[in-house]
C-alpha cells in the first residue's frame, strides 16, 4: 500500500497495490501494521457501507467529539465522490483548513480522516457505494454536523447537491463550542 499525506496533517490517500493474473486482481484493503506504521489509527471499530442511488447525493458534514471521536478510512467499492474534510483539531496549524480528494472505484484509492475532522462526500456518478471503517463506535451523543455549504468554510462543490437529508440541509452553522 502507498501513503500519500495530503495538504492537511493526517489526512492521507491511500493506494493500494493490484497483484494481478487470469483469475483477476488481488488486493490489500487493511492493514493495522502498515497503518500504524504511518501513525494512522489501526483500530477498526465499526464498518459501515453507505448506497448513494443518484449522482450529486450530499452526506455530511460529520463528526464525532470526545470519547467518541474517530478517524474514518473512506473506499469506494463502485461509482466515485468528491470528498471533503475540514480540520476541527484546535492546536492543529490546518484548523478551520479543508482539503478535497476525488475518490472512486475506478482508482480504488482510499481516503483517511483522522479523529478530530470532519467529512462530507458529493457522489460524482449514480449508484455509488461506499465502505468505511471507524475507530469508533457511532455515539449519537458525541455526534455533531454543519452545513455543507457554511460560510464558515466555503467550500468550492463541484456541483450543487442534488439530495440531501433533511439532518445534513438544516444543520447549523459551525459553533466551535460544538468541539466540547
Amino acid at each position: 500500500m502507498k501513503f500519500t499525506e495530503l495538504a492537511l496533517q493526517g489526512v492521507w490517500i491511500i493506494e493500494p497495490v493490484v497483484f494481478s493474473d487470469e483469475r483477476g486482481g488481488f488486493r490489500r484493503h487493511f492493514c493495522t501494521e502498515e497503518f500504524a506504521a504511518h501513525g494512522l489509527a489501526p483500530t477498526v471499530a465499526q464498518g459501515n457501507i453507505s448506497e448513494n442511488v443518484q449522482s450529486g447525493t450530499l452526506r455530511g458534514f460529520h463528526y464525532q467529539v470526545g470519547r467518541y471521536a474517530e478517524s474514518k478510512t473512506i473506499s469506494c467499492m463502485s461509482g466515485g465522490i468528491y470528498d471533503v474534510v475540514v480540520d476541527l483539531r484546535k492546536n492543529s496549524p490546518t484548523f478551520m483548513q479543508w482539503v478535497s480528494v476525488k475518490i472512486s472505484a475506478d482508482d480504488r484509492r482510499s481516503l483517511y480522516v483522522p479523529a478530530g475532522c470532519a467529512n462530507a462526500w458529493l457522489t460524482s456518478v449514480a449508484d455509488t457505494t461506499l465502505h468505511y471503517y471507524m475507530s469508533e463506535m457511532f455515539s449519537p451523543e458525541s455526534a455533531r454536523g454543519f452545513r455543507y455549504n457554511d460560510p464558515a468554510f466555503k467550500v468550492n462543490w463541484p456541483t450543487e447537491p442534488v439530495v440531501i437529508s433533511e439532518r445534513d440541509r438544516t444543520f447549523p452553522d459551525f459553533d466551535p463550542a460544538s468541539l466540547e
